[in-house]
């Protein structure tokens, strides 16, 4: 009598246990069927979606060129452009500005200069000794304007531009030919030096020391120049050379002296 009940209960179990496995075994197939479907609405929408894409990169590909001619926001404000193009427009960025506008030219000076001597000198006063400098300068257009001045001040700068000033004070015009040489040998005597010019056609400019910084200022070519003395002193070499232009002789100087 007692076995029946634990038999009922063992085959209620097995009963329980089969229907499980049914339940399963339908759920099994549920989800394959569902991933079948799946599969099969990929496959027939894949041809769709390929032709969509290939015509979206078609597409902008023809509407490109309207777009470009619809000006962007950031033509009109550079606010909007990216960090590298705003850093470029400022003063110091990556190919910016960054020296600022360029100074005005100078304008070329009437006469150019050039120093044939610098000398230090000293002076001897109560307390002690006063040094200062000694400049000689020749100046001259280039154009048969020449010139030679001298200059001392404390500093070197200033004494340039005294001895400029006396240049042009004692500026003289040297009568030049066409070919901006000088008609006819010429000989003259400063101090202990003397200086003879004599032209000389197609040869240049030959001379040397003061002598040549004269004729080059005064614009003079085709020239021979010598200094016959042994002065080493380039400031009465220079005005030997500036007395020896003085006597050159033209035509009209010569008729005006008949006269």
């Amino acid at each position: 009598m007692t076995s029946q009940p634990h038999n009922d209960i063992k085959n209620n179990t097995e009963d329980d246990v089969l229907a499980t496995q049914s339940i399963s075994n339908g759920m099994n197939d549920e989800i394959l069927t569902t991933e079948n479907a799946i599969v099969k609405e990929a496959v027939a929408v894949e041809p769709e979606t390929m032709a969509a894409e290939e015509a979206a990169e078609v597409v902008p590909a023809l509407v490109a060129p309207v777009a470009l001619e619809t000006p962007s926001r950031t033509a009109y404000d550079p606010k909007h452009r990216p960090r590298n193009e705003q850093r470029d427009t400022r003063k110091g960025g990556r190919g910016g500005n960054r020296r600022g506008p360029r100074r005005e030219e100078r304008a070329k000076p009437e006469f150019d200069q050039k120093i044939i001597s610098l000398r230090r000198v000293t002076r001897v006063v109560a307390g002690g000794r006063r040094m200062s400098f000694a400049v000689a300068v020749v100046a001259g257009n280039r154009n048969g304007k020449v010139g030679v001045g001298t200059g001392k001040a404390g500093d070197t700068a200033a004494a340039i531009e005294k001895a400029f000033r006396d240049a042009k004070k004692r500026m003289l015009t040297i009568p030049l030919t066409k070919n901006k040489s000088i008609s006819h040998d010429v000989e003259a005597k400063y101090s202990a030096s003397v200086a003879t010019l004599s032209p000389a056609r197609g040869r240049g400019l030959v001379a040397g020391g003061a002598v040549r910084h004269v004729l080059e200022l005064a614009g003079i070519t085709d020239v021979s120049g010598k200094i016959l003395s042994r002065s080493k002193n380039g400031i009465n070499n220079a005005r030997a050379a500036l007395k020896a232009l003085q006597t050159i002789r033209t035509r009209k100087n010569t008729e005006v002296a008949s006269k």
